[in-house]
């Protein structure tokens, strides 16, 4: 009989956790800046030090990035959100990426951003 992986849950709050650690995946539920009144690039920044400390407390480095998506509420600020994602990207080890556009939770946002990296 084989054994249930265990899981491991980073960050929670009160609806959701901020990653989930299952399997050899870290899982990063979708990230939101702190401060809403930012611009996307100033979004983005916060979201990237968020999933920073994410894969940290994972034990690991967004050199492990699997995957990423980022939501946009608008498309125009694509070229703003690129340049926070420029400057954090570790460029040896891009993660595949999906961009779109969405209706986010709270109108304020501008950006969310999930994804899924390798546990070490």
């Amino acid at each position: 009989m084989t054994s249930t992986p265990p899981l491991t849950r980073l960050a929670p709050e009160e609806r959701l956790t901020g990653a989930v650690v299952y399997n050899g995946l870290i899982h990063l539920a979708g990230q939101v800046a702190d401060n809403p009144e930012l611009d996307a690039q100033g979004q983005m920044a916060d979201i990237l030090q968020q999933v920073d400390a994410l894969l940290a407390e994972a034990g690991t480095d967004k050199s492990r990035l699997i995957s990423v998506q980022i939501f946009l509420a608008d498309m125009a600020d694509m070229e703003d959100m690129n340049r926070a994602w420029d400057a954090w990207l570790d460029r040896a080890n891009k993660p595949a990426r999906a961009t779109v556009q969405a209706k986010l939770a709270d109108p304020r946002w501008k950006v969310e951003l999930t994804g899924v990296a390798a546990a070490p």
